[in-house]
């Protein structure tokens, strides 16, 4: 009787998961491996930095910063919170406090360093604070101030919004980019808004009262509403001077290459 060959058997493990599961287990390595490489990044690209210090109501806030945004918002604290989110290279970050509020100087405190990254400013102020704010690069904006002074400049480029303001003394200027204003004109102060190359854009009330000295590229100023044939006009329209209302608060706006616009809320 011939004999009969039995087939080999190898000892294989057991394999206890489905198809798909084994798939995605597979590739469950390289999804780790990217979220560590995102979130590293992240980590090491920016650090943000927040502190509260005390403040009384008419406290002034100064800040000059070398490049990157600047949020100024007013809250019911008797304090102000800078949060500040830095890229890499981080900056020296040393706020001081003064008698009359507090000082960050991004500037001063990194003389001589060479190369830093951006830092992006969001500060939050009691509302009848005065805040003195400028950048070389980057935007900046002003929510519902009401102390005396709201100063915004703007070294090169970036645009500055100043809403719900209302305050004495404003200061709005920069080299390149917009500048919009809405708020109003207290009765003795004085504004200035000034731009290299951009457009400037006032929203006011119509019960606002103003002496304006207006100078724009010829016929590019627009008043709409708050025109009245009292204003005059110099040099083909590239000037408007005339009072507006009782005429009480000292404004002058001035732009070399953009338009300059009225708007009455």
């Amino acid at each position: 009787m011939s004999e009969v060959e039995c087939p080999e058997v190898i000892d294989r493990p057991m394999n206890i998961y489905p198809p798909a599961t084994v798939t995605q287990i597979s590739k469950t390595p390289a999804l780790v491996t990217l979220l560590v490489l995102i979130l590293t990044g992240t980590v090491f690209g920016q650090q943000r930095v927040s502190r509260n210090f005390p403040a009384g109501k008419n406290v002034r806030l100064e800040l000059k910063n070398l490049s990157g945004t600047i949020t100024v918002e007013t809250w019911q604290r008797d304090e102000i919170k800078i949060t500040a989110l830095m890229e890499a290279p981080a900056v020296h970050f040393n706020p001081r406090q003064t008698d009359t509020g507090l000082v960050i100087d991004i500037v001063g405190d990194n003389r001589g360093r060479g190369e830093v990254g951006d830092v992006n400013f969001k500060i939050q102020v009691p509302a009848r604070s005065s805040v003195d704010l400028e950048t070389r690069r980057g935007q900046i904006a002003v929510s519902n101030v009401q102390g005396d002074l709201v100063r915004a400049h703007v070294w090169t480029s970036g645009d500055i919004q100043l809403s719900g303001v209302n305050a004495a003394r404003v200061f709005a200027s920069n080299t390149m980019g917009d500048i919009y204003f809405d708020g109003e004109f207290a009765s003795g102060g004085t504004y200035e808004f000034k731009s290299g190359q951009g457009t400037i854009t006032l929203r006011l009330p119509a019960s606002c009262g103003f002496r304006l000295v207006a100078t724009a590229p010829a016929k590019k100023i627009s008043m709409g509403q708050f025109w009245h044939e009292g204003m005059k006009l110099q040099g083909e329209g590239r000037r408007i001077i005339g009072d507006i209302g009782d005429g009480r608060a000292s404004v002058t706006v001035t732009t070399y290459q953009g338009n300059i616009n009225f708007l009455r809320r």
